[in-house]
């Protein structure tokens, strides 16, 4: 924090190293019980440089970050007082020398500590001159009553205040509506419609010969057949499952409270961990499906599983990498820490990858049309602009997205506006909800592009069904 000569850095968990942290110890010595009052904590002469640097933080709004028995404490290093009538001579440089720290005990246990910095003991650094500073601190201890297991709820309560539970729960409310919607819209279309073509289709099977089929009927012998690159759709399936089943792990681990308010790197090293040990789900579902559409080079859809998710990620890594390391950041990983994962990836993920796809080729499960697919397709006839793939994944992309667009508000907050998200169990729900309008709206899709004698489904459904995806990218 301070400028000193030597610091001790604090050994770091994965989690806490993919986070960016790169804590030390400081040298503030905050003893049980121990009141303390202008403490000294040391003598600095800060050279140019060292003034430079500090001008450039008080700019910009940096503030320290503590942790005292993992209870997060922050701070501003200096504030900015800009030329007016109380400062004439132009703006000022003030790096605060001084810091107060409060500390609530119960009985053995501290329950909160805060830190205020002192405005009468400051040090102007706004002119390029050396200057000689003493830091001081003083700590202050309070009896309170708050039991120990409440501790936490002061940094929970931000998200969980009246006004937030009131958005969160619009966002449900709204999000149901759509649900119900869309299960009236589907009712209607399955009870109805496919109703109506099931008794026109089978009243007479004399009459039904003679008639000319229309509509889904016309293309029943083409629904079935194989998608095109029909390995790269089971390395999609596989990699989908996967991510799913860590979602699903993810969220159980939320709900029980493991990723409780600054448990420092809990939730990245559980992601590496979990990604590592469902890999084998992945291998499993691409080459069941990959067998099942009579695939032959089922090593080829392992590796492009493999790689379908851990590619990218791997190239955005390298560039963000080389990024931080270029501004000299705490974001950039140091080279132990990207050995670790990849041991991970090739000790772990890629065995388990391997076995769930040998388990997946052995299963010996069939692909079980209801009906004969045709030896020849048939021709797509010519369709407006709208049933095209682009605007077909721009209608079933916004539904979803419009459920849950206001709890990622909350979520992107936590992630770049320094806010705590703790209510998992109102994102569970939304997610359900994300997860069923998904699948009403492209079952719905799919219908509809069926019954206009469009017989290339597979592709679209994927594409339909994970287009939320861009609409989320696009507003983070």
């Amino acid at each position: 924090m301070y400028i000193v000569d030597k610091v001790n850095e604090k050994r770091e968990d994965l989690g806490e190293v993919l986070n960016g942290d790169r804590m030390v110890d400081a040298r503030y010595k905050l003893n049980f019980l121990e009141n303390k009052e202008s403490e000294l904590l040391c003598s600095k002469k800060l050279t140019k440089k060292d003034l430079e640097k500090f001008r450039e933080a008080i700019k910009k709004d940096y503030y320290f970050q503590m942790y005292y028995d993992d209870l997060p404490v922050w701070g501003f290093i200096g504030k900015l007082e800009k030329e007016s009538k109380a400062v004439p001579n132009g703006a000022r440089y003030l790096l605060y020398k001084h810091l107060h720290f409060e500390i609530l005990y119960n009985n053995d246990r501290v329950i909160e500590i805060n830190v205020r910095t002192d405005p009468n003991f400051t040090v102007d650094i706004t002119e390029d001159k050396e200057v000689e500073v003493d830091f001081m601190y003083s700590v202050k201890w309070v009896e309170s009553q708050v039991p120990f297991e409440r501790r936490m709820d002061k940094y929970a309560k931000q998200s969980s205040l009246p006004q937030h539970l009131e958005i969160h729960w619009f966002s449900i409310i709204n999000s149901c509506v759509t649900v119900l919607l869309l299960t009236g819209f589907l009712a209607t279309i399955l009870m109805r419609v496919l109703k109506n073509d099931f008794i026109k289709y089978s009243h007479d099977e004399e009459s039904t010969d003679d008639q000319e089929e229309t509509g889904w009927k016309y293309i029943h012998g083409d629904v079935f057949r194989y998608p095109r690159f029909k390995s790269l759709f089971c390395a999609v399936l596989g990699s989908g499952t996967q991510l799913f089943a860590l979602a699903i792990f993810i969220f159980m681990l939320a709900l029980v409270g493991v990723f409780y308010p600054y448990n420092r790197g809990a939730l990245y090293t559980a992601l590496v961990v979990i990604y590592a040990l469902t890999s084998g789900i992945a291998g499993y579902t691409a080459a069941s499906f990959y067998y099942q559409l009579e695939g032959t080079n089922w090593v080829r859809n392992l590796l492009l599983t493999g790689c379908l998710f851990c590619g990218p990620l791997f190239l955005t890594f390298c560039f963000l990498n080389t990024v931080a390391i270029a501004y000299n950041a705490t974001a950039a990983l140091p080279f132990g820490t990207i050995v670790v994962i990849l041991l991970i990836w090739t000790l772990v993920t890629s065995p388990l990858l391997v076995l769930g796809g040998i388990a997946g080729k052995n299963g010996k499960a069939e692909f079980q049309a209801p009906c004969r697919t045709t030896k020849y397709p048939r021709e797509i006839p010519p369709l407006p602009f709208y049933r095209g793939t682009i605007p077909q994944m721009a209608m079933a992309g916004f539904l979803p997205f419009s459920a849950i667009y206001i709890e990622l508000y909350y979520i992107f907050a936590s992630v770049w506006g320094h806010k705590i998200y703790t209510i998992y169990s109102i994102l569970f729900i939304v997610f359900i909800i994300l997860i069923i309008v998904t699948a009403f709206i492209t079952i719905a899709l799919t219908y509809f592009q069926l019954a206009v004698e469009d017989h290339e489904w597979w592709w679209r459904s994927v594409l339909c069904g994970g287009s939320t995806g861009v609409f989320i990218f696009g507003y983070c």
